[in-house]
């Protein structure tokens, strides 16, 4: 008789079979995990859980996840940094996220722009003197036609999307990653930690 493998959070428990592992590549984490969240607040995915960004540091991360051993899954909702404006809160009661580089496109089959992947790195302390840790973000948000078309439109405001849902996954490979899925409109996050070398989930800015 095969032998399952069960993986037990609180008070749920999955059973999954010898050497399963959840780990979705950027198109498939815009496609079939974002995209569904914004469309439908009430989907759910079997290894993604909900968690409030703004009140957990990186480090707490993983024992709220809903299940995993180096990758962690979690779907939070976008906190706006002012009532009237579009900026997002990356701020946290140790520190802060700040983005750095430029923005990677993400596409599905030939030329089908479906995201946005921005890389945020996390800070101790407030900014601007913060103090820079190995604690990286990946931040993936619905983009191009992909992200009007595809959604209700009860989403759909004006000239521009309201994603109530980020997807945050939490990867960690020799060191911690994680990863995150949001677009702000709703934005995705990866994040993860690095040591020496450097290693790596519902918005708009």
């Amino acid at each position: 008789m095969e032998e399952v493998a069960v993986l037990t959070k609180g008070e749920d428990c999955i059973d999954l079979p010898p050497g399963f592992r959840f780990h979705p590549t950027d198109e498939e984490i815009i496609t079939h995990y974002l995209s569904m969240k914004v469309a439908d607040s009430n989907f759910s995915a079997r290894a993604i859980g909900d968690v409030d960004l703004n009140k957990c540091e990186p480090w707490d991360l993983p024992k709220k996840a809903k299940m995993g051993e180096k990758e962690w899954y979690f779907f939070c909702q976008r906190d706006r940094k002012y009532p009237t404006g579009m900026r997002t809160n990356r701020a946290t009661e140790a520190g802060y996220w700040k983005a750095t580089g430029k923005d990677k496109e993400i596409y599905r089959g030939k030329g089908c722009l479906v995201g946005m992947k921005k890389t945020l790195v996390f800070y101790r302390g407030r900014a601007p003197k913060g103090e820079k840790t190995n604690w990286v973000m990946h931040e993936y948000r619905l983009d191009g036609k992909f992200s009007y078309y595809n959604l209700p439109k009860s989403a759909k405001v004006g000239s521009f999307l309201l994603f109530l849902f980020p997807l945050f996954i939490l990867i960690q490979k020799f060191i911690i990653i994680f990863l995150f899925l949001s677009h702000d409109i709703l934005h995705v996050r990866r994040i993860y930690i690095r040591k020496t070398l450097v290693v790596l989930s519902v918005f708009a800015g």
